[in-house]
């Protein structure tokens, strides 16, 4: 085969590669839509369920124990209808729960969808940065040390290893310490006013919650692109006198963002469950306080609704980033007939 022939037959097979039939690709976003909602479901009977396995009844937690007269316990079984089936309770609640209405705190007495809102935005806020640490910081200090071998590359790579270890409530008692009482360059707690303010307040615990994941993916990010670079397409370019520039940029760092952009996504996915503890240390006042303190005082209506969102969000990150890859790797197959 002439040299004339090899490029004109490499981009034929990389447009049929990306040109996937249109139902094949419906087929399989409509295949993850039903996966997620068939998991959802079973989330929510979990944690419904949590209610009732737990130690105790459901007539104790709401009545904390005290004596009560028949009439006044009479009227909590009718409130909350516990005198109903499990199941009657719980399409009861899924129905709530679909509409929005997650039914009514035992401790504040008002609606728990009301509650859970004026906090969320503290816990998405704090995610959100923090997701953009890891993303900035891991996917640069990977790519530079998976570039540039050598004692830098080792000394970095060493760090990213140490910082892993380093629970989060030490990293953020540490950050504390450091940034907060010593230097004074950032509050202590809270989450300061709406705006800038609460940008500032959160910078802290946005670089806890984040440290160990920016670690991880810079050390699979610097894996990745190794890997590529000893790649045997990527030796031939650069063996014919291809600038290197342009052949890290086009086939080392192309190749290497797909597993690392699915693992980061992950990743940042499971910064959901460590902003509870992180919230905790610097009362933050977001959902995962709130679910701390529900805890505590066995507001189950509570508990019920943050760890079902908690579940729901990881959930529907974890089905969008499925998507995202298969949209934009062409090498996926999305169907038996796309192979």
């Amino acid at each position: 085969m002439s040299q004339a022939t090899v490029p004109a037959a490499v981009p034929s097979a990389r447009v049929k590669a990306r040109r996937r039939p249109a139902g094949a690709m419906l087929r399989f976003v409509a295949a993850r839509v039903v996966g997620l909602v068939v998991t959802l479901f079973i989330a929510s009977l979990v944690v419904f369920g949590a209610l009732y396995a737990a130690p105790g009844s459901p007539l104790t937690y709401l009545t904390h124990g005290r004596t009560m007269s028949p009439d006044a316990i009479a009227a909590i079984r009718a409130e909350y209808h516990l005198d109903d089936s499990v199941g009657q309770q719980y399409l009861r609640w899924l129905s709530g729960v679909v509409r929005g209405d997650f039914g009514t705190s035992v401790i504040y007495h008002q609606p728990v969808s009301s509650l859970v809102a004026s906090r969320a935005v503290t816990t998405a806020l704090l995610v959100l940065m923090a997701a953009a640490i890891v993303l900035v910081l891991g996917l640069a200090i990977g790519t530079l040390a998976g570039l540039r071998p050598g004692w830098l590359s080792r000394s970095a790579m060493a760090g990213a290893t140490g910082v892993m270890a380093v629970p989060t409530f030490v990293g953020a008692v540490v950050l504390i310490i450091v940034f907060a009482v010593d230097l004074e360059w950032f509050p202590v707690f809270g989450a300061g006013r709406a705006g800038l303010d609460m940008l500032h307040h959160l910078v802290l615990p946005a670089l806890a919650l984040a440290l160990a994941s920016v670690a991880f993916v810079a050390r699979l990010t610097q894996t990745a692109v190794r890997q590529e670079l000893t790649a045997d397409h990527v030796q031939t370019a650069i063996s014919r006198g291809l600038p290197r520039g342009a052949v890290v940029r086009r086939h080392v760092l192309r190749n290497a963002a797909m597993p690392v952009l699915t693992v980061a996504g992950l990743t940042i996915a499971g910064l959901i469950a460590g902003s509870v503890v992180v919230e905790q240390v610097f009362q933050l006042g977001g959902l995962g306080q709130f679910l701390v303190n529900a805890v505590q005082q066995k507001d189950f209506p509570v508990v019920q609704a943050i760890c079902l969102l908690y579940v729901a969000a990881f959930i529907v990150l974890n089905t969008l980033i499925d998507i995202a890859y298969t949209l934009l790797d062409p090498r996926v197959s999305v169907g038996k007939k796309d192979a």
